[in-house]
């Protein structure tokens, strides 16, 4: 186990070694997968970032059973599977227990945090549609899919980061950040999702600038860009930065010692937007990321602010 990981244990008041070792598998699944979120969970005080690990190995596990492009079982089976998971985790929200690390830690961060368990319920509900649904026509349909796969993440979050308001009043930002977070997803693995064979940007919204699925999917084998996807993206570019706009008077809700971090993930999340934006949206083919030299100029001053206020 690294020094870190031990430290962030220990300063939680981690100490069963079954717990521990469940907490450690959240953390390499953050690290592996999450590169912005870790990278922002190192400005939260030590005793806080493994719960943000649990919720994010959970969220990765689950959502691995679905988009793992190394599984060539069906649709229905991976539907099984999830409804295993939940009967699983449901048993272990309940007190009983589990010896699937990653479900162990989950659990363990939803008693210790006192977490809403139909929030889980409501994600593992979005990822089962995955199994079932290849695209959306609007975003009211889109609605449900990203309330249970990113809203209900800023949600469980809200416990984890405490707020200096009334909880209820935080809700609403940290639930659109979340969106925000999901819809940059979207638009950043767009060409990824198309080869999963799903679509999540609305097909009403692309149809608007003369855009398919047929036309997507001949600019990410060709790697030729087209004016009509280029109008298209930079439509819902927009559409999700004023979902940011929404959500950004929500991080000074928070605790202090949470600031920053959120921040962090909010500057760099929003970041991917710029990316595409100076790749003149040409990003079918190719997955676009904030480069890292961005990700530290961010990251030193979200530290030095993390560490004063800890002062």
């Amino acid at each position: 186990m690294p020094t870190a990981a031990r430290a962030e244990l220990d300063a939680a008041g981690i100490t069963d070694p079954a717990l521990r070792a469940g907490y450690t598998v959240c953390r390499e699944l953050n690290a592996h997968h999450g590169r912005t979120y870790f990278l922002a969970t190192r400005l939260l005080p030590a005793a806080r970032r493994p719960a943000v690990h649990a919720l994010y190995g959970f969220a990765r596990y689950a959502d691995d059973i679905v988009d793992d492009l190394g599984d060539a079982r069906p649709a229905a089976e991976k539907a099984a599977r999830l409804d295993r998971l939940g009967a699983q985790l449901q048993r272990a929200l309940t007190g009983a227990g589990s010896e699937h690390p990653v479900l162990a830690a989950v659990a363990d961060t939803a008693g210790r945090y006192e977490l809403d368990p139909a929030h889980f319920a409501d994600f593992l509900a979005s990822m089962r549609m995955d199994t079932e649904v290849t695209e959306y026509a609007t975003f009211d349909d889109l609605g449900r899919y990203v309330h249970g796969s990113a809203a209900v993440i800023g949600l469980l979050m809200l416990p984890v980061l405490g707020t200096t308001v009334p909880r209820e009043e935080a809700e609403e930002p940290a639930a659109a950040l979340g969106v925000a977070f999901q819809l940059t997803n979207f638009l950043r693995d767009v060409g990824e999702d198309l080869d999963r064979g799903r679509l999540y940007l609305p097909t009403e919204e692309l149809a608007a600038f003369g855009v398919d699925r047929q036309l997507l999917a001949r600019c990410r084998r060709t790697r030729r860009p087209d004016p009509r996807v280029r109008r298209a993206l930079a439509h819902l570019v927009a559409h999700t930065r004023a979902i940011y706009r929404r959500a950004a008077p929500g991080i000074e809700m928070l605790e202090p010692v949470s600031r920053a971090c959120v921040g962090c993930a909010f500057t760099l999340y929003r970041g991917i937007l710029d990316q595409i934006e100076a790749a003149d949206y040409d990003i079918l083919h190719r997955r676009v990321s904030v480069p890292r030299r961005r990700r530290v100029a961010v990251a030193v001053p979200g530290l030095l602010r993390a560490l004063a206020t800890r002062a």
